[in-house]
């Protein structure tokens, strides 16, 4: 069952070759979620093969540029594109006003519905619910109100043994009710417990993205257990005096979070454009959480 993140950019607020301003594509069962857009976005929606149409909600971390400057972008295009459903975007006070005075200026109104929510970035909070799957803030410490997102999948229903179906001739409408744990009495008054009939599901997934932040171990609380986690990672540990100083984290900090939260996977990204080459990030931060691994551009992560 598909739950993954494609990386769409990797790199920090200055432009690098190769390299594009943060946005991240989160498919689960199917369903596209995009974290953060910066500049370039729908290029690399179009050279990933991803489809536009899927896209329904946005979630922005903060507003600097390199993590929304592709907004306006996307979503004129889906008024190109004549988009009939609704679209959802979720980001720190100001991302309203920042759409709504694009649009006003090239006097464009939206064929489509849209819908702003502006979310708290002191607090976990609850941003989106469906029946399958939840994403909630993590407050981040970075120089503007900044936040990232946890995408938690709900306990799945219980899988019914394949046999035991028609061995107990069971009716087809009760099987809804037995996957959620109800016991079951055959025809002759035997009662079989729900253990007996059915197995258990794979756990619950989480996938943490972690946007601009300078290191706080109240993170790790907040993304504990994590299956998959994006940490950003700007500097190498001997910057980390400039890390502190612009509120970003280095790649120690970043793996020390995800060893103290447990994580099972860590991803480092938004590089600094003075890192031509990536792979001493890597090393440094596989010192201290072995499974660490790099965001690069169009690299898919299961969760």
């Amino acid at each position: 069952m598909t739950f993954s993140v494609t990386i769409l950019g990797s790199n920090s607020a200055t432009p690098v070759t190769g390299r594009f301003p943060t946005a991240q594509v989160i498919n689960h069962l199917d369903r596209i979620f995009l974290a953060d857009c910066g500049e370039g976005t729908q290029i690399q929606l179009n050279k990933y093969n991803i489809r536009l149409g899927k896209i329904n909600h946005i979630f922005i971390s903060h507003l600097h540029g390199d993590h929304f400057y592709g907004l306006i972008g996307l979503v004129t295009t889906f008024h190109l594109f004549r988009r009939e459903q609704p679209l959802f975007i979720y980001g720190p006070a100001g991302i309203r006003e920042i759409i709504e005075v694009q649009l006003q200026a090239s006097q464009t109104t939206l064929v489509y519905p849209l819908h702003i929510h502006v979310v708290d970035t002191e607090n976990v909070s609850s941003v989106y619910e469906d029946e399958r799957l939840t994403v909630s803030t993590i407050p981040m410490k970075h120089r503007i109100p900044t936040c990232g997102y946890l995408f938690r999948e709900k306990p799945r229903p219980r899988k019914m043994k394949p046999e035991i179906i028609d061995k107990l001739n069971i009716p087809l409408a009760l099987i809804p009710k037995l996957k959620s744990g109800r016991d079951f009495t055959d025809e002759n008054g035997v009662l079989y417990k729900n253990e007996q009939i059915t197995i258990d599901p794979a756990p619950p997934r989480t996938y943490a993205f972690c946007s601009d932040t300078a290191y706080q171990v109240s993170t790790a609380e907040i993304v504990a257990n994590a299956d998959l986690l994006y940490h950003e990672a700007t500097f190498m540990n001997d910057r980390i005096d400039m890390a502190h100083e612009k509120f970003h984290s280095t790649t120690v900090e970043a793996a020390t979070l995800a060893k103290a939260a447990r994580v099972r996977k860590l991803i480092i990204g938004h590089y600094s454009a003075r890192y031509d080459d990536l792979q001493p990030l890597l090393e440094e931060a596989k010192t201290v959480f072995q499974e660490t691994y790099l965001a690069v551009e169009g690299a898919v992560f299961n969760v």
